[in-house]
């Protein structure tokens, strides 16, 4: 399939310079900002970005930004620490000048720019800084605001002076200057931080010092966003220090793929998220814009849940690794923009390795290893042990795309070698409900981006995601199954300050959880977008989030 862009991949030597970003008053390149967009017309003030999401908002509570369409609100409406270059993954100043460490990285200090406000006029200084790191790094009981799977080994904040905040953990704590870069450290005013994890549902209860505003929601439906025209803080390499060149950004919710088509073409949508791959030749046909952005994550996998008696046996786990045909699936069902897997992380992932050769699909050792696990072929064509069919459930993940179909033919590959994969869609309460039990859902999707090796522990540390379900879930039979080699692994890899020793322990990561087969990865996902021709200077973050503050529009 033909796609009209690309977004280049980054090497792996760029990357790993990134994660040795010197932590001392820092200066990045010119124009390397979120304004950086690939166009040289000069910008256009006035009018209204029509977006349209796949998926509505579930809460903006900023750790909560990981999901998509969260991130998609909260990228416009807040500011971060740090600004994270997607090209080089380099670390820049945005609300903090400059920052330095201590040599055991337990002690971090950021000097903050002056004179930045959040929109309610109360200031964005030292204090607002420390507050919101002690909510996100402590977490807060008695409103419901979860600790941020971004921040490790937190202990307490130290306000110097005004504009001078200092940070101090527990050990060492290498992720954390890149953690103050992400969608999950937004900045929020103090009266956001004093309401309710439950409260922060409503987009209206937020108050950022971003360039746009939330003027109006419709739960569940639109989010109306305006220009802040006092804006004056963006990250200090962007070209653009003032004003977003956009009025206005109404964020609609259009669950169909082909009405967010439609739209788009129609001329009554201007960018729309989730473009399936057999709608990209439907696009790029009448010279609309296919932008594909890597999320440089965990690849889109399917995780198991070993307490679960079916795939407590690695050898049958190891069976359904060997039974999955990744490339077939890639070729099948996408286009270019969705590389096949070569390890649990991206190629584009900090500590990357490749462990393709893992990977390679083998229908043959696939069905010996059941048979040395005692699974033998019913009249029926499923396996069975002890008068139990070797039957296994998962539910889809809509945020994924082609979720059900991916699944489904995952499906007919198990199928060959006699085990029966059954594809749940559910309602959100019982798909919620029902994959935190292993013993029904002995199988997940995991999926989560983020361009720092600390996204292995954000998918599966038992205290962070738990994907794999150390803790138990909601099972009410006694947990079995904890993997201390891997929990040592992701501890290790989240306080090591040595950056081979840090690398090495995410190449451990990884060949623990293929050789284990506690995951299978299928796909690189990217966040794939759809502009119109006179949208200019789209931007992403590291992640594939769109930057919305240098979008302009040459007509309408």
């Amino acid at each position: 399939m033909r796609i009209s862009r690309r977004l280049r991949s980054i090497s792996a030597a760029v990357a790993a310079l990134a994660l040795t970003t010197t932590l001392a008053a820092c200066a990045g390149s010119a124009g390397t900002g979120p304004t950086a967009a690939a166009t040289s017309d000069t910008p256009v003030a006035g009018g209204t970005l029509v977006y349209l999401e796949q998926q509505a908002h579930t809460n903006l509570y900023p750790p909560s930004g990981g999901f998509y369409p969260n991130g998609g609100v909260l990228n416009q409406i807040t500011d971060k620490l740090t600004y994270q270059n997607p090209q080089t993954l380099a670390i820049e100043p945005w609300i903090a000048e400059s920052w330095t460490s201590n040599a055991a990285l337990t002690e971090y200090t950021f000097k903050i720019r002056p004179g930045v406000t959040f929109s309610d006029g109360t200031p964005l200084d030292a204090a607002a800084v420390a507050k919101n790191y002690d909510t996100y790094g402590l977490g807060n009981k008695e409103l419901k605001q979860p600790v941020s799977e971004v921040i490790n080994n937190y202990d307490h904040s130290e306000v110097i002076d005004p504009l001078t905040v200092k940070f101090v953990f527990k050990k060492s704590s290498p992720g954390f200057l890149q953690g103050t870069s992400t969608i999950g450290s937004g900045l929020v005013s103090l009266a956001t931080l004093a309401k309710s994890y439950d409260e922060l549902g409503s987009a209206t209860n937020i108050i950022g010092s971003g360039p746009f505003v939330v003027k109006n929601e419709v739960l569940g439906k639109e989010v109306d966003l305006s220009a802040r025209s006092d804006y004056k803080w963006a990250p200090k390499n962007a070209a653009n220090q003032g004003r977003a060149y956009l009025d206005g950004i109404k964020i609609v919710v259009t669950a169909e793929d082909s009405v967010r088509i439609g739209s788009l073409l129609a001329g009554q949508g201007d960018l729309i998220r989730q473009v399936q791959a057999y709608d990209e030749d439907q696009v790029t046909a009448q010279n609309y814009q296919v932008h594909a952005a890597p999320t440089k994550g965990v690849n889109d996998s399917i995780a198991f849940r070993p307490d679960n008696p079916l795939v407590s046996d690695v050898r049958v786990r190891q069976a359904l690794l060997k039974a999955t045909d990744s490339a077939e699936i890639v070729s099948t069902l996408f286009s270019e923009n969705y590389p096949v897997a070569k390890s649990v992380v991206a190629q584009t992932a900090v500590g990357y390795v490749d462990l393709s050769a893992k990977l390679k699909a083998d229908p043959s050792e696939s069905k010996k290893l059941l048979d040395a696990a005692g699974w033998t072929l019913g009249a029926d064509g499923v396996r069975e042990k002890d008068g139990v069919k070797l039957s296994l459930t998962i539910y889809e993940s809509l945020p994924q795309p082609q979720n059900k179909q991916v699944l489904q033919l995952v499906a007919q590959q198990w199928a060959k070698v006699g085990v029966k994969l059954n594809i749940l869609a559910g309602d959100a309460g019982s798909r919620t409900v029902d994959n935190l039990d292993p013993e029904k859902t002995p199988l997940t999707v995991a999926e989560v981006g983020r361009a720092d090796p600390d996204v292995l522990k954000s998918q599966f540390y038992p205290a962070n995601r738990d994907a794999l379900l150390q803790k138990g879930g909601s099972s009410t039979k006694v947990k079995s199954f904890s993997d201390t080699t891997l929990n040592a692994l992701l501890e290790a890899e989240t306080s090591q300050t040595d950056l081979a020793q840090r690398l090495k322990d995410v190449a451990d990561i990884q060949n623990h959880l293929i050789d284990q087969a506690l995951v299978i990865p299928i796909f690189e996902e990217p966040q794939v977008f759809a502009a119109a021709p006179y949208l200019k200077g789209l931007a992403f973050e590291a992640v594939g989030r769109p930057s919305l503050y240098g979008v302009w529009l040459e007509k309408k």
